[in-house]
């Protein structure tokens, strides 16, 4: 099987981008809308509307492969690529790209995207992360489809790997909706819940308050309305590094005082921390998110840390999981570009005997969702977010009903 041409169209994400330097710096929101000037370089406003680039592969038989382009919500920040806009990458694709693509058969899915995850232009650059993400779905879909298989099987067939007979776990997020989006993660019984999206001094509290108070209320909510005794999900936030913010990253015992406080508002539900601490940098992120989780295991806390900030990369998620730096990693899609990456990063993680949650971003579309489940059924990973949007009635519509699917085509097989 060949491909026979390829088609690029414009979309929008079920997102935005945001400006997360301006954020944290205490840019006020106003609605959906933040006030002030943007700080990081491609941002006109601090907060835009998410773009995509939708993929197609016209293949000789007449089927259509595809997949979206599209890139993280805080694009430019923590070491990742820069903003992501259809206007800029459409004519990348087409002329660079395309002719690469052309008349090419379909071999193996990991053969094909090592091709693309090597390629630099002409100025010597690799191609962005958000183009080697899309092109890797289409890809993904095209070889399976040539080979008669789901996308999944065609991933475990690869990486000699058997496809998940059960769910993985979904965690969803609310953004700052977070009392009303909790509710409605209860009344889904999602899994792991919910994100809450503490990326700012305010959102934490000048003592760690507010969210302590939150982690009580939470607690306190799914006690009261979950319809099942045994419904026991797991509360996950992302501080986004306020944390180490507040108490100074070099304080572990002060870091890990409050979580324990936090470990207590939450029973009887499990606890991670994502991001507690940002560094500044890699090298740095690394070696006190490791002396952090050394900490916590040394006093026995049951609260598990999730690497986020600048673990960005497949390198970079090694590097994380050689140095003990969380007990969980957030391998972030988009950013490691090609889906086969993602897929290794899982793979390692589960081999070092960390947790492997494949995340991304809100700033998604439904067909990387989709594709991203296949690759987590086929690598049975720890976790896996519900995306794309912040509306979380659909982010975890797309990703519970393709991860049913490819257990009910099994099945019936």
């Amino acid at each position: 099987m060949r491909i026979e041409k390829v088609i690029c169209a414009p979309g929008r994400t079920g997102f935005y981008f945001d400006d997360q330097r301006a954020i944290k710096s205490g840019a006020l929101s106003d609605g959906n809308f933040y006030i002030g000037e943007a700080e990081t370089s491609g941002f006109s406003t601090i907060r835009q509307p998410g773009e995509s680039i939708s993929l197609k592969l016209l293949l000789e038989d007449g089927q259509l492969a595809w997949g979206d382009c599209a890139a993280v919500q805080y694009s430019g920040a923590g070491g990742r690529d820069p903003l992501f806009l259809a206007g800029d990458f459409i004519p990348v694709i087409e002329n660079e790209i395309a002719p690469l693509l052309t008349g090419k058969p379909l071999t193996t899915f990991r053969g094909i995207m090592e091709t693309f995850e090597n390629y630099l232009d002409k100025e010597g650059r690799p191609l962005h992360t958000a183009i080697r993400y899309g092109l890797s779905q289409a890809l993904l879909d095209a070889t399976s489809r040539a080979g008669g298989k789901l996308m999944c099987e065609l991933v475990a067939d690869e990486y000699g790997l058997e496809v998940s007979d059960h769910m993985i776990p979904l965690f969803s997020q609310s953004g700052d909706d977070r009392y009303n989006n909790a509710d409605k993660m209860i009344i889904k019984e999602v899994d792991v819940l919910p994100h809450g999206l503490i990326n700012n001094m305010e959102k934490l509290g000048p003592s760690g308050d507010r969210l302590a108070d939150y982690v009580s209320w939470l607690r306190n909510r799914v006690l009261e309305h979950r319809i099942s005794p045994d419904y026991l999900p797991v509360f996950h936030f992302d501080v986004y590094g306020t944390v180490g913010q507040l108490f100074g990253y070099e304080n572990l015992d002060r870091m890990a005082d409050y979580f324990e406080g936090l470990v207590e508002r939450a029973q009887p539900f499990g606890l991670r921390i994502e991001g507690p601490i940002d560094a500044g940098a890699r090298q740095a992120q690394i070696e006190w998110l490791a002396r952090l989780t050394e900490r916590i295991d040394q006093r026995g806390l049951p609260v598990e840390l999730v690497a986020d900030e600048w673990c960005n990369t497949l390198e970079d998620v090694k590097a994380f999981a050689d140095a003990g730096a969380g007990h969980m990693i957030q391998i972030k899609t988009p950013d490691l570009g090609s889906l086969h990456k993602t897929a290794e990063a899982v793979l390692y993680c589960k081999a070092k005997k960390v947790k492997a949650y494949m995340g991304g971003t809100c700033n998604e579309t439904d067909r990387s969702a989709a594709v991203c489940v296949q690759v987590a059924m086929a690598t049975q990973a720890d976790q896996i977010l519900a995306k794309p949007g912040m509306g979380v009635d659909e982010g975890i519509m797309i990703a519970y009903n393709e991860m049913q699917r490819i257990l009910a085509i099994r099945a019936a097989r």
